[in-house]
């Protein structure tokens, strides 16, 4: 298992790769990216804030729920932080099972919670100023069915 929350980008491709290869006795991996959406270009930018050591702790706790939830051989979560563009990878979630039923359900559970209970703060920057991103009554309502 492994969580990574940084500022530097990171290669899709080889994260991927290099996840499956790591996936012992695992007979699907499922992977997810999340982009920052530019809002039909009205988007400047998006801040990323956390408090270092919170959010690891935090989104640890939930991927140790994963693991003994799900008959898991490996999940990996990485996120960033900092100053994003629109089309930037925020984030990625895989998770590796002898079953893609399992897979499916823990990167959704994973990415649920990331969505609506990860301890980030989240800016967007504007033609009009900066709002921050509150959370939605949809993502909250995805994390009932867990």
């Amino acid at each position: 298992m492994r969580l990574s929350v940084q500022s530097a980008p990171f290669d899709l491709g080889a994260e991927s790769v290099a996840f499956a290869k790591g996936a012992a006795g695992a007979g699907a991996v499922v992977t997810f990216t999340g982009i920052v959406r530019d809002n039909g270009g009205a988007l400047a930018a998006m801040e990323i804030e956390h408090y270092p050591g919170m959010t690891e702790r935090a989104i640890g706790a939930i991927m140790d729920q994963a693991m003994a939830r799900w008959s898991l051989a490996d999940a990996l979560v990485i996120h960033r932080h900092g100053r994003l563009a629109g089309g930037e990878m925020i984030m990625m979630v895989a998770t590796a099972s002898p079953h893609r039923a399992d897979a499916f359900a823990a990167a959704e559970f994973l990415m649920d919670y990331l969505k609506s209970r990860a301890p980030f703060w989240k800016k967007e920057l504007g033609p009009d100023g900066a709002t921050w991103v509150a959370a939605k009554d949809e993502d909250e309502a995805a994390l009932l069915r867990w």
